[in-house]
């Protein structure tokens, strides 16, 4: 069962977290059902950026992401090259690392 390590998020997760999921479960959903509040303002459908992460470590052991998460993702506030909406992201046998950005698109949730 692979460990989500989740960098400390300042609302989110201030001490940061490490989460057990099932491997093929969406990263999204782990950390939501792990209280760990990111928003998914389109209910995991690939239609927004809320989702947004940065996978710091485990990110070649992730499923490809499709043209669509790639259209949004030129969206997001602070893309890397290894940025992914956590809604598309399948988790696989390794462990990751993310970091979820300060901010999101979403200015109906801004906590500066």
């Amino acid at each position: 069962m692979p460990k989500i390590i989740v960098l400390p998020h300042a609302q989110l997760c201030p001490e940061g977290a490490i989460i057990e999921a099932n491997e093929g479960k969406s990263l999204c959903e782990a950390l939501v059902e792990n209280d760990v509040e990111i928003e998914h303002a389109c209910e995991m459908s690939c239609a927004c950026t809320t989702c947004h992460v940065v996978i710091r470590e485990g990110f070649r052991s992730l499923n490809g992401s499709t043209d669509d998460e790639e259209d949004l993702l030129d969206a997001a506030w602070g893309l890397e090259a290894t940025s992914r909406l956590s809604c598309q992201v399948k988790l696989g046998q390794q462990d990751i690392t993310i970091e979820i950005p300060k901010y999101t698109i979403n200015h109906a949730r801004e906590n500066h």
